[in-house]
């Protein structure tokens, strides 16, 4: 996949078939509508094309609004986008001047002029320009004019649920991680730089890596504790992961910290990505620290057992 910051490297691409949008999950509603991009892409031998734009556009129109927290960073999506088989992606810069764009100068000035859509395929309920002015009515009177057609895919859900990227943030933010990964169509991710805490888990025989997140913007499930995978390097491994306060020893930072299973290795300062399973309990205060361990070692059994079903 070529990967573009600037639309104006963006030259040459034969039969340009194109979506647009923030991506921001990579959820199986996007995953549908890439699906067809790539089906029309092998039918008229063009080459699919996602435009997408950061920062995330409530991000530049609703700065005051420091409570949106975003499914993937900038690498993730990426790396996701990649691995469904997208050709180019290009990363448009969101200012406060382009949100003044009209619908009319969009279409002709980004998706005619500088990527030469031939044919353009878009999401349940699609809106774009100034004010959201544009529609798929909109779009299908402009495709003619501009050589150029347009084609909706309908919602995607499960259980009647609506698939989108709030209804999954909300569902993080609930700890209900199994509903969450449901939507995405893969297990949720935080990716982070292991530093040094307090080594409190480690006086209990549960060693724990504490991560820092490398956005600030990445969305951080609520507290409790969690059954993960993580990948270090080309390894993975099971994991239980904390996130909380760590009330029983009277925690007054926030942390995210994972016990590694069957690991023993020194990785200060390296990267971990985990992949969130299932949430075991809600973080509780204990009474004292041997009543703390002895939950650990139930939810290490949890864990163990989460695993072992997965594998049946």
């Amino acid at each position: 996949m070529k990967v573009y910051t600037d639309i104006a490297q963006f030259k040459g691409v034969k039969f340009p078939v194109v979506t647009s949008g923030t991506f921001d999950g990579v959820h199986l509603g996007h995953q549908k509508i890439i699906q067809r991009l790539r089906e029309i892409a092998e039918e008229s031998q063009g080459e699919t094309v996602i435009l997408t734009f950061y920062p995330h556009p409530r991000m530049v129109l609703f700065p005051e609004d420091n409570d949106l927290k975003l499914l993937n960073t900038q690498e993730e999506k990426i790396a996701l986008l990649e691995k469904q088989g997208v050709d180019h992606l290009i990363i448009y810069p969101f200012t406060k001047k382009f949100s003044r764009v009209s619908s009319v100068n969009f279409i002709r000035d980004i998706l005619v002029n500088k990527i030469g859509t031939r044919k353009l395929v878009i999401g349940y309920n699609h809106h774009f320009g100034r004010n959201r002015e544009g529609s798929f009515e909109h779009l299908k009177t402009s495709g003619p004019v501009h050589g150029f057609e347009v084609e909706e895919i309908p919602a995607q859900d499960i259980e009647t649920i609506e698939i989108s990227s709030t209804q999954i943030r909300n569902a993080l933010l609930a700890g209900r991680v199994k509903h969450a990964n449901a939507f995405l169509g893969y297990p949720y991710m935080l990716t982070g730089k292991v530093v040094k805490g307090r080594q409190i888990g480690r006086s209990l025989g549960y060693p724990t890596a504490n991560i820092v997140l490398e956005d600030k913007y990445k969305l951080v499930p609520s507290n409790g504790i969690y059954v993960t995978e993580v990948s270090y390097g080309n390894d993975r491994y099971k994991g239980m992961m904390s996130i909380g306060l760590n009330p029983t020893v009277n925690g007054t930072e926030r942390t995210i910290e994972v016990n590694i299973l069957d690991f023993d290795k020194d990785i200060y300062g390296e990267k971990l990505e985990i992949r969130m399973v299932d949430k075991i309990r809600d973080e509780v205060k204990f009474g004292s620290l041997e009543e703390l361990k002895q939950k650990m070692h139930a939810d290490k059994e949890h864990t163990l057992l989460t695993f072992a079903k997965l594998n049946a």
